[in-house]
């Protein structure tokens, strides 16, 4: 197992760097957050191809890996940025692996030309015996939209990663029988209600969707790609905020350089190098899970729910503590708007409870060992 990127990633992930360079993202942030508009780059997207890059290349698409869309994600979560990808990356590639999907709508999808967003349900685990869904408040998880026999969805999902916007939703619900099924469904349908909502990070586009008999197409895929997508989004959201850790580390590293007190540069001092080591040390621990979870989609399916999750879980504990770190080493700069510590630190906060919660993934991790050890036991 080869955890080195390729010539080919290498340079995906410099092109990405650069194109997004381009704009002035953290001061869109800034400008969000004063009630501005977010500075939407779907346009950057569909120029550098990322719609498409889990898609097959016969249906438009790329026909990359998903380490290769970790790493778009990575940098994009690097500078902030708001581009849809979260909700239209894991949804273009179910319906890539739908036999009847639309072959124009997913080259359109693949294009850019329109967009997707995954309405996702968390699979049955230790926790909860069914399909569910984010609440809008509480630890509660209510059950997933039902589906009948038609293709019409009801239901009710919060929190939905970037479908306010989107031209198409790919619903997860549960027929009558309580099995999972996917559902293409029209945003601008009747019965479909997306009200868009924003909380902490003001570059991350969510949305309440309600779903009142909404038409739509079953898609004809099963169980496993249905918890593939969910775990798909896991991984997606664990690259977003490793690619975070990493410009806070970088940001706090270079101003502990310059700033002196008492005639040294204060990362001299242990608790500021302490600090920034155990920063480092959860960043590159969280990267190995990353690229463990990227390989297991395409070369070990039955591992890939586990490295996921674990990626996942140490990715946003990375960003956390990495965040929380930044404030601290810019002191008492780094806890006003002119700084751009509380924006990483918004964005942590707010990934944190997003498709599940980080404590979400940390319970399948401890769930998925716990079945391994008992299986083990019992052989």
């Amino acid at each position: 197992m080869n955890f080195e990127l390729s010539d080919e990633q290498e340079a995906l992930r410099e092109a990405a760097r650069g194109a997004l360079s381009r704009h002035e993202t953290l001061a869109a942030a800034r400008a969000a957050a004063d009630g501005g508009e977010r500075l939407d780059l779907w346009d950057v997207a569909r120029e550098m191809g990322w719609p498409g890059l889990l898609v097959d290349e016969e249906r438009g698409g790329a026909g990359l890996g998903a380490l290769d869309a970790m790493l778009v994600m990575a940098e994009c979560g690097r500078v902030l940025a708001s581009v849809p990808l979260l909700g239209h990356v894991p949804a273009t590639a179910l319906l890539d692996g739908a036999p009847d999907a639309d072959p124009q709508l997913l080259r359109a999808l693949a294009e850019g030309e329109r967009r997707a967003a995954l309405v996702p349900a968390q699979p049955p685990g230790d926790r909860h015996a069914e399909w569910t869904v984010d609440a809008v408040q509480g630890q509660g998880r209510p059950a997933a939209p039902t589906v009948d026999a038609d293709g019409a969805v009801t239901g009710a999902v919060a929190w939905v990663p970037d479908a306010p916007g989107a031209d198409v939703l790919v619903v997860v619900g549960t027929d009558p029988e309580g099995a999972p099924r996917a559902v293409l469904v029209d945003a601008g349908a009747a019965g479909v209600t997306v009200a868009e909502v924003r909380r902490y990070d003001f570059t991350r586009l969510l949305g309440h969707v309600r779903l009142e008999g909404a038409p739509g197409q079953a898609l004809d895929v099963d169980e496993d790609a249905l918890r593939a997508a969910w775990f798909l989004a896991q991984a997606l959201i664990a690259a977003e905020s490793l690619g975070s850790v990493e410009a806070a580390l970088e940001s706090s590293v270079a101003y502990a350089k310059e700033r002196y007190t008492f005639g040294r540069p204060i990362g001299s001092y242990q608790a500021i190098k302490h600090g920034l080591t155990e920063v480092l040390r959860r960043l590159e621990n969280a990267r190995s899970l990353l690229y463990y979870a990227g390989w297991a989609r395409q070369d070990a399916p039955r591992e890939f729910p586990l490295a996921a999750s674990a990626a996942r879980t140490a990715a946003g504990e990375a960003l956390d503590h990495a965040t929380r770190e930044m404030i601290s080493v810019f002191g008492g700069i780094g806890a006003t708007w002119e700084h751009d510590a509380p924006y990483f630190f918004r964005r942590a906060q707010l990934s944190d409870r997003l498709l599940g919660g980080t404590d979400g993934s940390a319970d399948r991790v401890a769930g998925e060992l716990l079945a391994q050890a008992r299986a083990e036991a019992a052989s």
